[in-house]
């Protein structure tokens, strides 16, 4: 997942979760109450709490002594947001072929939905290519015997 928090001046923090190290990972979860499921889970959902912890640990590399109960991001509704990545999406692909479900009726409906959530829309294009089943290679005719 991809954090992403628009400063006043218009810059852009971004945090992949894909960076962070396991110690960071084990914070977040011990500040949000979440095991690692949940806390991705809470990003889809755009979780203030979960969003704001991934951006906390993240800056905490600078600044050591930053405290999570202290830590607030102005304006969250408009500035903060948690997007899929390729990875997420690839994942999320597999999945829904592994089950079943993609190509069926409503499976470009999930595409647009899933590129609403994406980073980048066009990694879900990538994900679905990505995640293709392999034609089979064409079986190699036996070589004719000399008699």
């Amino acid at each position: 997942m991809l954090v992403s928090y628009r400063h006043e001046d218009g810059t852009v923090e971004s945090v992949s979760t894909d960076d962070l190290s396991a110690l960071e990972s084990a914070e977040v979860e011990k500040v949000t109450g979440e095991t690692w499921d949940g806390v991705e889970s809470a990003l889809r959902a755009e979780s203030p709490t979960a969003m704001r912890a991934v951006l906390w640990v993240h800056r905490k590399r600078s600044a050591g002594n930053l405290r999570f109960n202290e830590f607030d991001l102005a304006g969250w509704r408009r500035r903060l947001t948690a997007r899929l990545e390729l990875s997420d999406l690839e994942e999320m692909v597999g999945n829904l072929r592994r089950s079943g479900e993609a190509g069926g009726s409503g499976w470009d409906e999930v595409l647009e939905h899933l590129r609403s959530l994406a980073a980048d829309p066009e990694d879900v294009d990538r994900a679905v290519q990505a995640t293709a089943p392999k034609a089979a290679a064409p079986a190699k005719k036996p070589a004719a015997s000399k008699s």
